[in-house]
C-alpha cells in the first residue's frame, strides 16, 4: 500500500534530484525525532515514508552511478530502522548526507 497515495511517479521525477533527496531527509528528520523520543511506532512510520519516497526516487533514475548510491543509502536506512549497527549510520548522518544534495541542487 501506498502510503504517499496523492504522490504519482510523474510528480515525484518532475522534481529535481536534490528536492526528492530533501523530502526524503525530511522523513529521516521525523525517524530522529521519534527515537529520540523512543516512539517506536512513530519512527517505523517514518522509516516506512523515507524507504516510500527512496523507492521511488530509484525507479525513475536513469544513471548508474547514482542508482548504486541510491540502493546503498536503501540498505543502510534499512540498517539503520532495524538498529542492526552493520554499518556505523545515525539518523543525523542519514539526514545530512541526503539534505546535502539539496544544498548542491541550490533549493
Amino acid at each position: 500500500m501506498a502510503i504517499h497515495q496523492k504522490l504519482t511517479q510523474g510528480k515525484w521525477q518532475a522534481m529535481t534530484f536534490g528536492q526528492q533527496m530533501g523530502n526524503i531527509a525530511s522523513e529521516i528528520s521525523r525517524a530522529k525525532h521519534w527515537s529520540v523520543k523512543s516512539d517506536k511506532e512513530q519512527v517505523q512510520k517514518s522509516a516506512e515514508r523515507a524507504h516510500e519516497l527512496l523507492s521511488l526516487t530509484i525507479a525513475g533514475e536513469k544513471r548508474l552511478s547514482y542508482l548504486k548510491e541510491l540502493t546503498r543509502l536503501r540498505v543502510i536506512l534499512a540498517d539503520a530502522f532495524i538498529d542492526a549497527g552493520q554499518y556505523d549510520k545515525s539518523w543525523q548522518g542519514l539526514e545530512d548526507y541526503c539534505l546535502s544534495f539539496l544544498l548542491a541542487d541550490g533549493q
